[in-house]
């Protein structure tokens, strides 16, 4: 007859062996969270190239701003020192127009040499304003442009088309492309209007009445 004593048999597996045999859920991760994690590194990367091309954007703004101002810098630097030259070229200017023409003529030597080197110095002034981009603005003939020259007064005649600039008070200057001092003119009026471009098409040209019909 064969006795038990309470043990277990000695092939049977226990708890513990069974616990250790079966997997950890935690060594794996599950399948659903891979898509989530792809999407937020994609989004991620498109925030840095979005950032890196803002960033991008901003320096060439920067380099093409700093270019414009250096080169306004270099352009209209001297317009200070310009503008008080322009004053001295216009004394220069009214000291040679003070002396008649008839005066030079019968001028001694002493008189001629003075005039003569008053000359040069206004010469040399004026290539020196150019060579720093201000040039003189001498307008007669030419249309009136309010851009360039201000109009203290009209001068009925009707020789000249209206609006043109008969007569020039103070001359003007221009350094770069801005007005350094506007010209000072008179302006005509009463004159005929600027003539219209001429017709290309015969069969209109035809059609219009002549100056004698």
């Amino acid at each position: 007859m064969t006795e038990t004593n309470g043990h277990a048999p000695a092939d049977a597996p226990s708890a513990e062996t069974e616990t250790a045999a079966s997997p950890s859920s935690d060594t794996k991760t599950p399948a659903s969270d891979k898509p989530a994690e792809t999407d937020k590194l994609a989004q991620e990367a498109v925030e840095n190239r979005e950032r890196w091309l803002r960033a991008l954007a901003e320096m060439e703004n920067l380099r093409r701003r700093t270019e414009r101002e250096v080169a306004d810098a270099r352009s209209y630097g001297v317009t200070a020192l310009a503008r008080d030259l322009v004053a001295v070229a216009d004394n220069l200017r009214r000291a040679l127009d003070a002396v008649p023409v008839e005066a030079r003529e019968a001028a001694d030597a002493g008189m001629q040499a003075l005039v003569e080197g008053v000359e040069l110095i206004d010469r040399e002034l004026l290539k020196t304003l150019e060579k720093h981009g201000v040039k003189k603005l001498s307008p007669r003939g030419e249309k009136f442009d309010p851009n360039f020259h201000q109009a203290m007064l009209e001068i009925p005649d009707p020789s000249v088309p209206a609006g043109t600039v008969v007569q020039v008070m103070q001359e003007g200057y221009t350094i770069g492309e801005r007005v350094l001092r506007p010209a000072l003119v008179g302006v005509a009026k009463g004159g005929p209007k600027a003539q219209a471009p001429a017709s290309d098409n015969p069969e209109t040209a035809a059609a219009e009445p002549s100056a004698g019909g």
